[in-house]
């Protein structure tokens, strides 16, 4: 038990630093932001479970060789001062992760309910699920909701690019709604939230922001040229800091730069993503094998 924590120990270690420092500078993230997002969410989960795990298993040492023989046998109280310290370390350390995820879904809710609110008062319909405001800023930017998703665009947008710079503005926002990526946004607003002294928290928000963006740039780039998509992601930049969405940061110049900047990158080969799709499962594997494995093969044996 005493190896098993320490093993979770230094996992987390690695994947709370130095792991996504290395994702955040990496290049290739740009030429598969869907993959590069899947490793991202897998650091993140697999440091959480590593670091509660840790301290959980260390807590609990005492008490058995296994999570579960241990738990049920926590009773005995032979352990030391400092095991029941990791066990109160790991269970307010699991209550203020979950808490701050309801806070920020709660916060992100009443946002989006506010917003979508004047969006009403401030817009025409403009077909299903759109509206429209008479502003000349270029904007468009989606409301996403547990049931249904605003798009909202502006006059000035419309106005300012042609139909088919226009169709990849309406596939880029269709790709936000369709893939949910408020939820995975939010998922990350509520670790940073979590853990603000952490500068990777930050860090691994950002570039999940920009890896979104991406990621509905390449469905946007199945029905346009790229040369179309890259004028409309200037357009709508330029209006950007005036219609920022209730959960995505408004883009920045160098957002806008590098998303222009990657549509001359190749993608990666089939097996490159088949690699790293795999290196995430594996991260999220070990510390899960790490807990159970165990317990289980005690149950077997």
């Amino acid at each position: 038990m005493i190896l098993t924590a320490a093993a979770l120990g230094v996992l987390a270690v690695l994947l709370a630093w130095p792991v996504p420092v290395l994702l955040a500078r990496a290049r290739w993230t740009r030429r598969s932001p869907g993959t590069a997002l899947i490793l991202w969410q897998a650091v993140a989960l697999a440091g959480g479970l590593a670091m509660i795990g840790s301290l959980l298993v260390f807590g609990l040492a005492p008490y058995g060789d296994d999570l579960v023989s241990a738990f049920l046998a926590v009773d005995d109280r032979s352990g030391e001062p400092w095991h029941w310290i990791a066990l109160a370390a790991a269970g307010l350390l699991g209550a203020h992760l979950l808490l701050n995820l309801l806070a920020t879904v709660i916060r992100a809710e009443h946002q989006r309910r506010r917003h979508a609110h004047l969006v009403t008062l401030l817009s025409e319909p403009l077909g299903a699920n759109a509206r429209i405001i008479d502003s000349p800023t270029p904007i468009a930017y989606c409301l996403p909701g547990p049931l249904s998703s605003v798009t909202v665009f502006s006059a000035g947008l419309v106005a300012l690019l042609d139909e088919r710079e226009l169709r990849a503005v309406i596939e880029h926002e269709k790709a936000h709604v369709v893939q949910r990526h408020d939820v995975v946004l939010i998922a990350f607003r509520a670790w940073f939230a979590a853990l603000p002294w952490f500068p990777i928290a930050y860090r691994a928000q950002r570039e999940v922001g920009l890896l979104v963006e991406m990621l509905a740039d390449d469905r946007a780039r199945r029905v346009v040229e790229d040369a179309e998509l890259a004028r409309a992601i200037e357009a709508v930049g330029s209006g950007a800091d005036a219609a920022a969405s209730v959960w995505a940061e408004p883009g920045t110049p160098d957002t806008l730069n590098a998303r222009v900047a990657r549509l001359a990158l190749a993608p990666l080969s089939v097996a490159r993503e088949a690699l790293i799709v795999g290196s995430a499962a594996a991260l999220i594997g070990v510390p899960t094998a790490l807990l159970l494995a165990p317990a289980a093969l005690a149950l077997f044996s």
